[in-house]
Formats: structure tokens, C-alpha cells, sequence
């Protein structure tokens, strides 16, 4: 009877862990739904990500090419680039000895003129014609290196700005045509001054060479006549295009069954994403230079392409520094033990500070009290206000970022300050009882 009893009770406990394993595995196994959910979270994240890349171009595009004061303001540090300022006097250089005739200028000068016109040619030394390309060069380098190139240069620019944006959306054609696949600026104004300079070395028969229109190659691609529409769809889509992909990313944390691991993830994966692009940026700057001509100067032409994506760079890192401090924000929220210990310290440090407070005498008054009772409305409202100076804010940087973060969390501390409870105040424990 007693084998039989123990027999039973064998048995029973096998079943009982039977359906404890079976119930530990059901709860383990998400619900049908939860899964359906998951995968449809998941599906908007990876959507997200993948237009943020595409969003951060739109943005740059509709900027750059939509924006007449945005692109002069992006490529006026070029006029003082000692590149630029090399590849314009060479250009100038080039195309005024292109027009000198040695013989027949030499011989138009007046008798009384020729001596000053040999004794500025001849402390250059070797042959005529490289002494005579020497002195040239050398006004030329003055004009690119005065004020007045940079005037030239912003001028040029902006009334190139005009006609490119009408040849690239297709509007109208403009006075830049796209045909010979190069955007250009004519340096005519550039060779006026140096032909002027010339004149006032002593070279009087520089004033006798004709107007002469020559061009600097500002962007060059065997491809730009051909991208009109994709030119009008990223800047049309520029304002759109990021706020979609943000939005499908917010989208997919609110439908997954874990936000605080999914929030995380989506946020390391919008960086990951500017990542990316930051990394195609400087595949493709070594794929273009490569491309180029061999009468392109190779130095000008990186510095024109570091110049036009430098805004888009930045871009990159806003996103990339977004993204990287939502993670650590959602992981600084979590259980962890490191996320604890650190929400610990900051506690403590905000309790040390007000009891050092309350000792010195300092009475808050009704503020205390009516921050502690509001203080998550009060939270919530902070944040928002701190993405909306990052969303509102004109071309904002990754320190601009940093800061408006700083300046949140010194702000939470003070309303954790404010919302702690006086050391030794008694107030809110149950009156104790007295015999």
C-alpha cells in the first residue's frame, strides 16, 4: 500500500512539473498577436531607417538648390580657400596669355614706355614669354586674394544660384544651361581687375586686350543633365521626406510589445543609418575627384565638394547624436543594474543638495509642493519644449544638440530640486497615536 502511496505521489509530482514547464513555455511564447505586432513594428523601423538617409539628402537638396541665400552663405568660404584662389589664377593666368600676341604688344608700346615695360618683365628673368606669364600670374594672385574676388565670387554665385535652381527642377532654363554636364562661373569680372593691375605695374599694353569670358568649373558630372527629376522630387519631398521617416520610426515603438528595447534599437538604427551616410559621402567624394578631367584641378575640386555637403554633413551628425542619446536616454530609464545605479546618483545627488539646502535655512514656500504635485506634467512639457528647439531651430548642429541636452538635464535637476521632500519634513507620514 505504502509502494503504491509513493508510486502516486511520484507521479504527481512529474505531472505538476509537467505543467509547470508547459505554463513557463506558454508564458515565454508571445501571444499570436504580440508577434503580429512585433513584425509590423519592425517593418516600420526598417522603413524608417532607411529614409532617413534619404530624408537628410531631400533636406540638403531642397535647401541648397531651393534656397538662393542658403547656397551663397554655403559656398562663399570658398573665395578665401588657397585652392580655389590657385585654380582662378591659373584660370585667369591662362586665359589672358591666350590673348597676348608678345611681338605685336611689344612693338605697340611707345618709346617712352618701353624701358618701364623691360624693367618689369626683366626682374622676372628666363624667357619673354615665361616672365610675361609670370608677371600675370602674380597680379592674378593679388585679385583672388583681395576683397573684391570674394565680392565677385558671391555675386557670381548667387546669379548662378538662380539659373541653376530653374535648370535642375526643369521650371526654365535659365542663363545656366546643363548641356555640357558643368556648372560654371565666368571669371570675366576677375580678368577685368587683373588686366587693370597690369595696367598699373607699368604693363600699359594690357589695356589693349580685348574682353575675354572664361569659365571655372564649379561642379562637373556626365550625369547632371539627366537628374532634373530626381532633383524636383527630393527638394518637392525635403520638408516631407524626414518628418515621414521620423514619424514611421515613432510609429513602430508605439506598436511594439516592448518599447523600451524597441525604442532603443530604433534610435541606435536611425544612427547607424546618418552613419551610413556619412560614410557614402566620403566613398563618393573619392569617386568623383577620380572621375574629373585632367584640366580640372583636383585640390579645387574637393574643396567645392567639401564646401557643398558641408551642411549635409552636419545633418549627419544631428541624426547621428539624436539617435545615440534617445538610446542612452531609454537604457538610463530601464531596469538594468548600471541604469539603476545611475538614476541612484542622481538622486542622491539632488537629495544631498536639498538637505544642505534645508540646512542652510532655505524655505521654497508654496513652489515646492506645487512642483512635486505637477512635476511629471512638468517633465513631459520640458522635453517637448527641448525637441521643439531642436525641430524649430534654423540648421541646428550636434553641439547645438549637446547643449539643448545639457541645458534639459540642469533644468530636470532643478525640478528635482524643487519637487524634493525637506530633510525631515514629516508632514505627509500618519500622525502617531498617543495612549
Amino acid at each position: 500500500m505504502s509502494e503504491s502511496a509513493g508510486d502516486s505521489g511520484d507521479e504527481l509530482s512529474v505531472l505538476r512539473a509537467r505543467v509547470a514547464a508547459l505554463e513557463a513555455d506558454k508564458a515565454a511564447a508571445p501571444p499570436p498577436h504580440h508577434r503580429l505586432r512585433s513584425f509590423f513594428a519592425a517593418l516600420l523601423i526598417v522603413i524608417g531607417c532607411v529614409l532617413v538617409p534619404l530624408g537628410i539628402v531631400a533636406s540638403w537638396t531642397s535647401s541648397i538648390v531651393g534656397d538662393t541665400d542658403r547656397y551663397v552663405q554655403t559656398v562663399a568660404p570658398l573665395a578665401d580657400d588657397p585652392d580655389i584662389q590657385a585654380a582662378v589664377a591659373t584660370r585667369v593666368t591662362n586665359a589672358v596669355m591666350e590673348h597676348i600676341d608678345l611681338q605685336s604688344l611689344l612693338e605697340g608700346v611707345a618709346p617712352e614706355q618701353r624701358p618701364l615695360a623691360a624693367k618689369a618683365l626683366g626682374k622676372l628673368g628666363g624667357s619673354l614669354e615665361s616672365a610675361v606669364k609670370s608677371f600675370v600670374h602674380e597680379r592674378a594672385q593679388d585679385v583672388v586674394a583681395s576683397s573684391a574676388f570674394q565680392t565677385i565670387w558671391t555675386d557670381a554665385n548667387r546669379a548662378i544660384h538662380t539659373s541653376l535652381d530653374r535648370a535642375l527642377t526643369g521650371s526654365d532654363e535659365g542663363a545656366v544651361k546643363i548641356e555640357t554636364d558643368t556648372v560654371t562661373i565666368d571669371l570675366a569680372p576677375v580678368i577685368d581687375r587683373v588686366k587693370q593691375r597690369l595696367v598699373d605695374s607699368g604693363l600699359d599694353v594690357a589695356a589693349k586686350i580685348p574682353e575675354i569670358h572664361t569659365n571655372f568649373t564649379v561642379v562637373k558630372s556626365d550625369d547632371i543633365g539627366k537628374v532634373k527629376t530626381g532633383f524636383s522630387l527630393l527638394q518637392l519631398m525635403g520638408v516631407w521626406l524626414p518628418v515621414i521617416a521620423v514619424l514611421l520610426v515613432v510609429g513602430g515603438v508605439l506598436l511594439a510589445v516592448r518599447r523600451r528595447r524597441t525604442l532603443i534599437a530604433a534610435a541606435l538604427g536611425v544612427a547607424f543609418a546618418a552613419i551610413v551616410l556619412g560614410v557614402a559621402l566620403t566613398v563618393f567624394r573619392t569617386v568623383y575627384l577620380n572621375a574629373l578631367p585632367a584640366d580640372v584641378s583636383p585640390a579645387a575640386a574637393g574643396s567645392v565638394y567639401d564646401t557643398l555637403i558641408r551642411f549635409l554633413r552636419t545633418s549627419v551628425r544631428v541624426y547621428a547624436t539624436l539617435g545615440i542619446l534617445l538610446a542612452l536616454a531609454a537604457w538610463l530609464s530601464g531596469p538594468s543594474r548600471p541604469a539603476v545605479l545611475v538614476r541612484g546618483l542622481w538622486h542622491s545627488g539632488i537629495t544631498a543638495t536639498r538637505s544642505t539646502a534645508d540646512h542652510a535655512g532655505m524655505n521654497l514656500g508654496p513652489v515646492g509642493p506645487f512642483v512635486a504635485r505637477y512635476r511629471t506634467w512638468i517633465t513631459w512639457i520640458l522635453v517637448a519644449g527641448a525637441a521643439a528647439v531642436v525641430v524649430f531651430w534654423p540648421y541646428p548642429t550636434a553641439w547645438v544638440v549637446v547643449g539643448v541636452v545639457l541645458v534639459l538635464l540642469l533644468v530636470l535637476a532643478v525640478v528635482a530640486f524643487l519637487a524634493e521632500e525637506p530633510a525631515g519634513d514629516t508632514s505627509a507620514s500618519p500622525p502617531e497615536k498617543t495612549a
